[in-house]
């Protein structure tokens, strides 16, 4: 059994959270707060993982929605790109 930890929970989302936050590099920030930087990495994977949605979770509302309009967008801008085409062969086409 591994011993117990010698940071305490809260210290380690806020270590988390200030790596996510920072522009600074996950070394810099472990150096800042004296802890071995693959701690504060394998901790901010950790919570990476954890907030990932399940594969085979639904959808929320907002979500759906979000997606609808990007495939009516997606549609759209396929039918402009095809005419775009068409348009381009058209004008390619030598007059003489």
């Amino acid at each position: 059994m591994a011993p117990p930890s010698k940071y305490s929970p809260e210290f380690r989302e806020e270590a988390v959270q200030i790596a996510l936050r920072s522009s600074k590099t996950i070394s810099e920030i472990a150096r800042e707060l004296e802890l071995n930087p693959e701690t504060l990495r394998g901790w901010v994977k950790k919570h990476q993982k954890q907030q990932e949605p399940a594969p085979d979770a639904e959808l929320t509302v907002n979500e759906r929605a979000r997606l609808k309009e990007l495939e009516r967008r997606n549609r759209e801008l396929e039918m402009e790109n095809s005419f775009l085409k068409k348009c381009a062969a058209y004008f390619a086409k030598d007059p003489r």
